[in-house]
């Protein structure tokens, strides 16, 4: 499977948060999938690092570049056909990140690993 994991499920496997579900870690973890992380939810990461919504340990940099590697996460940088794609999506979530990655998904033909209930009413497989 070629899996896509949202922000909140980066930040949960980064820190081994009992929150993840069984399902969910099992597929990271998978050495037959390839788990990617978007270059949306390192912004995200950051934003909410700067406004103090969101403590790490180290800079937002060093941390997401360092748990991306660790978990074996490939990067997803944020492209023009995804951006272009979000106009197309139902209005059924407010978060943009989340509707990034939802297009993101789309366009990538990826699976998105989420706790998001919200996101499985999109026209993107959801794995959670």
């Amino acid at each position: 499977m070629r899996l896509l994991v949202d922000t909140c499920t980066f930040l949960w496997l980064a820190a081994a948060d009992s929150r993840l579900s069984r399902a969910a870690e099992a597929a990271c973890r998978d050495p037959g999938n390839t788990v990617y992380l978007s270059a949306l939810s390192a912004w995200e990461i950051a934003i909410k690092h700067r406004l103090g919504r969101l403590p790490l340990p180290e800079s937002p940099v060093r941390y997401v570049s360092s748990r991306r590697e660790w978990l074996e996460l490939e990067p997803l940088p944020f492209d023009e056909a995804s951006a272009a794609h979000e106009v197309l999506l139902p209005v059924l979530h407010a978060d943009p990140f989340d509707r990034g990655l939802v297009s993101q998904a789309i366009v990538s033909g990826l699976t998105i690993v989420t706790p998001d209930e919200a996101i499985s009413s999109y026209p993107a497989p959801v794995l959670w």
